[in-house]
């Protein structure tokens, strides 16, 4: 039941859990939950994890995609003016000045 539930805010983990989430040190302090909720604070300090292998990984893919190269991008298309002297194609086409 809704009113029946409970909140505990306490440190970081280790490892990824379903339905936790992150909160800094500022927020966790002043964390509440809606009404009805009992919240439960494991008051201890705060220290920040070490990094599992999930987060090392993520940096080593991070550091290979940044560090391969980049195709270049196509250079945009610009249609070549038209030289005076060459008629255009279709019923108008320019004459160059005679006098």
């Amino acid at each position: 039941m809704y009113t029946d539930s409970t909140v505990v805010v306490g440190q970081l983990s280790a490892a990824a859990e379903p339905h936790s989430y992150d909160l800094c040190a500022h927020h966790a302090d002043r964390f509440t939950a809606p009404r009805g909720w009992d919240v439960v604070h494991i008051q201890t300090e705060y220290v920040e994890p070490e990094p599992s292998t999930d987060d090392l990984e993520a940096l080593a893919r991070a550091v290979r995609e940044a560090g391969r190269p980049r195709p270049e991008p196509a250079p945009a298309f610009t249609p070549p003016a038209p030289v005076a002297s060459e008629p255009r194609r279709g019923h108008l086409r320019v004459i160059a000045d005679q006098g």
